[in-house]
């Protein structure tokens, strides 16, 4: 395991930076990439999205101040770089977030790098079905297994209304796989 201080330093110093960042690539690429698919579920959306995140990070890396561990701050900029995709192109559709996430969940079946069957899609259907915001808490949660102290400092939210939000999406997913 990397210090994460001289890492950050490393990320910092222009004569350091170049060869840091192909290290946080290399270290985060993977999660971060999974992390946002659960959000904006299109793999060729994942990586657009993916890419503008650490564009994000590599132009502000020298703003960070380490108030939080630098893969909370990654996923906060990963979160939020998901959350803007998904409103500007339901916006551009002239359609609401919710029928943007329904249409790419209908779609999935036609994505060649989604591999699920069945219950995976309907899982995927009864995610979509959330309000955005029990959707990324769910997503962390269950398929991330992040700590609630980790969504708090990612989301910026506080961990009693994270367990709150959890226990409400788990309640409405089980209802909605269960009903038929």
């Amino acid at each position: 395991m990397i210090d994460e201080s001289e890492f950050i330093t490393r990320l910092q110093n222009p004569k350091s930076k170049e060869t840091a960042f192909r290290e946080l690539l290399s270290l985060y690429k993977e999660r971060l990439y999974w992390h946002i698919r659960k959000i904006v579920i299109s793999h060729d959306d994942t990586d657009d999205v993916l890419q503008n995140t650490f564009i994000k990070v590599h132009r502000s890396i020298d703003k960070f101040k380490g108030d939080s561990k630098l893969y909370s701050w990654l996923y906060r900029i990963a979160t939020n770089e998901s959350i803007t995709h998904i409103n500007k192109n339901a916006k551009r559709l002239q359609i609401s977030n919710e029928e943007y996430q329904t249409n790419t969940i209908n779609n999935l079946t036609a994505d060649v790098y989604f591999e699920g069957d069945e219950i995976q899609l309907k899982l995927q259907r009864a995610i979509a079905m959330l309000p955005q915001k029990q959707q990324l808490v769910f997503n962390m949660k269950y398929f991330d297994d992040l700590k609630y102290k980790e969504i708090s400092e990612i989301l910026e939210t506080s961990e009693g209304a994270l367990k709150a939000s959890y226990h409400l999406a788990v309640k409405k997913i089980e209802n909605f796989l269960t009903s038929d």
